[in-house]
């Protein structure tokens, strides 16, 4: 799975979710700044299967039933790798049997 972090989560959380799945971050493709609706359009144009943050904007600036790919939405105390990386088995089980274009809340 083709698998996007953006901008608000480590880099070090790429190393925990590949192998399996291909994981660039925002920084890496030169999104920096790009605003939610442009980097979600973005994402599905470059063959994104799902964008991982934790910014909870996501949920009330986007419309949900439009969304042009999946959006996994990070509950974590916080966005720092030590709290992340708790989420993760949730998150990589969440990946296996993802809805197409949808918003999935990991905690």
């Amino acid at each position: 799975m083709k698998l996007l972090l953006d901008e608000n989560l480590p880099h070090e959380l790429r190393k925990l979710l590949s192998p399996p799945h291909d994981v660039f971050t925002v920084t890496f493709m030169g999104w920096s700044g790009v605003s939610n609706g442009e980097l979600m359009k973005r994402a599905a144009a470059h063959a994104f299967d799902a964008l991982i943050t934790t910014d909870r904007g996501y949920e009330h600036q986007q419309n949900l039933s439009n969304l042009p790919c999946c959006v996994l939405l990070l509950l974590g105390r916080t966005n720092k790798i030590d709290d992340l990386q708790l989420l993760v088995p949730a998150l990589l089980s969440a990946l296996t049997s993802l809805p197409p274009k949808s918003l999935v809340k990991i905690s």
